[in-house]
């Protein structure tokens, strides 16, 4: 083989990520060997996407965005998809791949969108605009493509308040007074909730996506890793659901119970007729 078409070959994949031959592995340029029992999971994550290894703070913070999402039991549609696919004879493997793919933008894509929201009210600040300003000029955009939820805001059945939010958030105002992130994403999103509020004349809080949103704006995530950072950390709960589904047995369940059948809305019963 050439030079040229070897160089070639070894182009067609080229990646900063990985480097590996016989008996050597290095992640971003580190010994695996070295990580393995001092770099966490969390941190494995932050230097396989970001290029370098997290400071602490960040570290932490990115590890309790994770944790806080992992699981919205079986009436979300990705746990109840992964429970189902169980119960048809699938491998583990296949039940959380089920389930990842239906995390679209109605069902797991809120968070990158009100990243992008929250990104979006920052370039405004940066451009010398008020903190109320910039959110009121943000909003009206949004509602003038036609949108109706705010991303990150709301929840169908936490109400008032979706518990995991005041907690986050909670912990955001902590690591931003020790200097691990600005605070200043958690400041758009309180912001943005008292109008969301406002025009809308009740309350709207903050749910988990908004709150995991704040977080991984503070960390510097762009706003498509905020999706792919809500797979992961819901894979945990697909896992569990779709481990403990297998082990409770079942064949073949449906997403209701046999003796109950679906609402039929078509025509009656017809015949077919001569020469159908």
């Amino acid at each position: 083989m050439s030079d040229d078409v070897e160089k070639e070959v070894c182009d067609w994949w080229a990646t900063e990520i990985i480097d590996m031959r016989p008996g050597e592995i290095r992640y971003r340029g580190y010994p695996v060997e070295d990580l393995i029992g001092n770099v966490t999971f969390a941190q494995m994550i932050w230097l396989l996407t970001r290029g370098e290894l997290p400071a602490r703070g960040q570290a932490e913070l990115l590890d309790i965005a994770l944790m806080s999402a992992v699981d919205h039991g079986p009436q979300a549609p990705s746990i109840a998809i992964a429970r189902m696919a169980a119960t048809c004879g699938v491998g583990l493997n296949n039940a959380i791949a089920s389930a990842v793919n239906v995390l679209g933008d109605v069902h797991g894509g809120a968070g990158e969108q009100a990243v992008e929201f929250y990104m979006d009210i920052g370039d405004r600040l940066d451009d010398g605009a008020a903190l109320n300003e910039a959110v009121s000029k943000s909003y009206d955009a949004f509602l003038a493509r036609g949108g109706r939820f705010v991303p990150g805001f709301g929840h169908r059945f936490h109400k008032p308040v979706d518990p995991r939010a005041p907690r986050l958030l909670e912990l955001v105002d902590r690591y931003a007074a020790d200097g691990a992130v600005s605070g200043r994403y958690a400041q758009i999103a309180r912001e943005l909730e008292a109008q969301i509020a406002a025009r809308k004349g009740k309350p709207v809080p903050m749910n988990i996506d908004g709150a995991t949103a704040v977080i991984y704006a503070e960390l510097g995530f762009p706003a498509p890793l905020a999706r792919g950072l809500f797979c992961l950390s819901r894979s945990v709960g697909v896992l569990a659901h779709a481990w403990e589904q297998t082990l409770q047995g079942g064949r073949n369940k449906g997403p209701i119970p046999r003796r109950m059948i679906w609402s039929y809305t078509g025509p009656g019963q017809r015949p077919v007729g001569p020469g159908s």
